[in-house]
């Protein structure tokens, strides 16, 4: 058994969570401060998760700030820049469009900024 410390992410409050991990799961989540923290902690010392946030081109050479709509595999993340990386959109773009359906493994790709037709 090993215990390992976190510290909460979930919200502004940064409750400082212990887990006791065995055989790769979470067995005993002390120290959170609400349900958010315990299923974060448990997440994050089985199979960490993080939201991507990055860039993509568009057609006319600007730059449009673009997340995953839910978090992804932290061990995957250079894969998923690849995929990111080769997405190139054509304005008109606004705020919440879904640029790729299933980005990586079910996770949408949003605009998270506007790209209006020039």
């Amino acid at each position: 058994m090993e215990v390992v410390n976190l510290t909460c992410v979930e919200c502004p409050v940064g409750c400082s969570i212990n887990v006791t991990v065995d055989g790769g799961k979470a067995i005993k989540v002390e120290g959170n401060g609400c349900i958010r923290g315990k299923l974060y902690a448990e997440n994050e010392v089985v199979c960490p998760k993080r939201v991507v946030t990055s860039t993509v081109k568009t057609t006319d050479g600007r730059l449009l700030p673009v997340k995953t709509d839910i978090p992804v595999r932290k061990s995957a993340m250079f894969e998923v820049m690849g995929l990111i990386n080769a997405v190139v959109v054509a304005p008109p773009v606004s705020v919440g469009d879904v640029l790729v359906d299933d980005i990586f493994e079910g996770a949408k790709l949003v605009a998270t900024g506007n790209a209006p037709t020039k």
